[in-house]
């Protein structure tokens, strides 16, 4: 009887049962673009790139660094910790509370990670800004570890690659928070004196006081596809200026076509195309250490040696995860002259309107 009623039973109640089974939250995965459902582990084996859509979804920093480095294998870099709330801030919430709440959801001390490991068995330290962790905001902390992880770049005199996301600076720091953008401005000139490579991948969405600083202080800028970058939105620009925008304004590729970006690269081809590129840079530091900064022969420097940047282009497009830049006619390019002309045009045909007739 106890066989009977310690196994049959059970199996059969519970094949018989109508009880809702407990299902994890994020099983399945919505495309924001065409609202695909994908399984969580497919997606997660595909790098987070809708297999459908090609939409690059977010990463989290811990996945970031662990597809850059070889072997998924990095050392964490220590970062001096800095005073938690200088302000005592408080609007809805406490800071203290906000802060503790995202270091509970994302087990990070705050949005920025450093790492330094081997890409391709080339030595590199690299930092990545986690949008879950307050959306990447800007603050003492995060910015003290960019500064760290340059300052770390030149201490082993290898390559600084950035994975930015940020929604800009975070307001409950106020000024200090302000202050980040030259403090990490000046870290990357260090890089530059040391002749070192400083590449900035731009990932969705970067915005605010990061990208007015040192995301767009690069040596060599890499956009995913579709991400956003911009300092205002485009919907703050468009209430602005009262005008339509164009499509894909402040996208990758609408930055690609217009010189702002370097390059747009498929997330698959990203590690392959970092490789290429750190290797080409440091190629020739030696030899570059040796001349006078600027130029030569009329050649840039790229941070160590004299570098044909159609040479660079072709090597980093090898990998054939780049996209091309469209060729964008005037008529399409913004340009506020032609607003403020529209204006005064519409002005002065208003007053023509109202203007007396004299004989």
């Amino acid at each position: 009887m106890n066989w009977i009623n310690n196994v049959v039973r059970p199996k059969i109640s519970g094949l018989l049962s109508t009880a809702k089974r407990e299902v994890p939250d994020n099983l399945w995965v919505k495309c924001p673009e065409t609202g695909e459902m994908v399984f969580y582990k497919d997606l997660e084996a595909n790098q987070f790139v809708v297999p459908g859509s090609n939409y690059h979804m977010r990463m989290d920093s811990q996945q970031r660094l662990q597809h850059l480095f070889d072997g998924g294998e990095f050392r964490p870099v220590a970062v001096p910790t800095v005073q938690q709330d200088p302000l005592r801030f408080r609007d809805g919430r406490k800071y203290t509370d906000r802060l503790r709440d995202a270091k509970t959801a994302t087990k990070l001390e705050d949005a920025v990670l450093v790492g330094e490991g081997l890409l391709d068995n080339q030595p590199i330290v690299a930092a990545v800004q986690d949008f879950r962790f307050m959306a990447g905001s800007l603050g003492m902390a995060a910015g003290e570890a960019l500064v760290t992880g340059m300052l770390r770049a030149v201490e082993t005199k290898t390559p600084f690659i950035l994975f930015a996301a940020s929604g800009g600076a975070r307001m409950q720091e106020g000024i200090l928070s302000l202050m980040q953008m030259p403090r990490t401005t000046i870290a990357v000139q260090r890089l530059k004196e040391a002749r070192l490579p400083y590449i900035v991948v731009l990932t969705d969405p970067t915005t605010g006081g990061v990208t007015a600083s040192y995301a767009m202080l690069g040596d060599v800028h890499i956009a995913e596809p579709g991400a956003l970058i911009c300092f205002a939105g485009p919907r703050v620009i468009q209430q602005t200026i009262r005008e339509q925008l164009p499509d894909g304004f402040q996208r990758a590729e609408y930055l690609l076509s217009h010189g702002m970006v370097d390059m747009v690269v498929h997330r698959h081809q990203l590690r392959e195309t970092l490789s290429r590129v750190c290797r080409l840079l440091m190629g020739g530091t030696q030899v570059g250490a040796k001349k006078s900064p600027g130029k030569m022969n009329g050649k840039p420097y790229m941070n160590g040696a004299p570098v044909d940047t159609k040479a660079m282009e072709a090597a980093a497009r090898e990998s054939g995860g780049a996209v091309d830049p469209e060729v964008v006619p005037n008529s399409q390019r913004f340009e506020p002259g032609k607003v403020e002309k529209k204006r005064d045009d519409a002005a002065s045909q208003e007053n023509s309107k109202d203007a007396p007739h004299g004989a």
